[in-house]
């Protein structure tokens, strides 16, 4: 065996691929906008954190974005309605408005398989 062979680059990740899904190890980068502390905007966060603990356990990164305090943040992502879920990785970006309460409305919209 050579030498470095069946290592990876030191912060190269390893990754999988499974017909039909996403890599195994595909890390998840998920943007929410949000407008101040509604009922609808925590409601959107809770589900949100509860869909990606079930089913992308550690590979996601959520990023909370409010537009009260950053209106300008939302020309970025073309944000229209809010509360808006933006999957930037892995690509193509995705969009989802909504409270996101239909777990499997949200599954389909990030291309996620449920957990078993």
């Amino acid at each position: 065996m050579s030498p470095g062979a069946g290592k990876t680059r030191k912060g190269a990740t390893a990754r999988k691929k499974v017909a039909g899904r996403t890599p195994v190890e595909a890390q998840f980068e998920l943007r929410l906008y949000v407008a101040g502390q509604t009922s609808r905007s925590l409601a959107a966060f809770a589900n949100l954190k509860k869909i990606c603990d079930e089913h992308l356990a550690g590979r996601y990164r959520i990023e909370v974005v409010d537009l009260v305090k950053n209106p300008q943040l939302a020309q970025g992502d073309q944000i229209l309605a809010i509360p808006t879920l933006v999957r930037k990785l892995p690509e193509p970006i995705k969009k989802i408005i909504g409270d996101l309460s239909d777990t499997l409305r949200v599954l389909v919209g990030l291309d996620i398989r449920p957990a078993s």
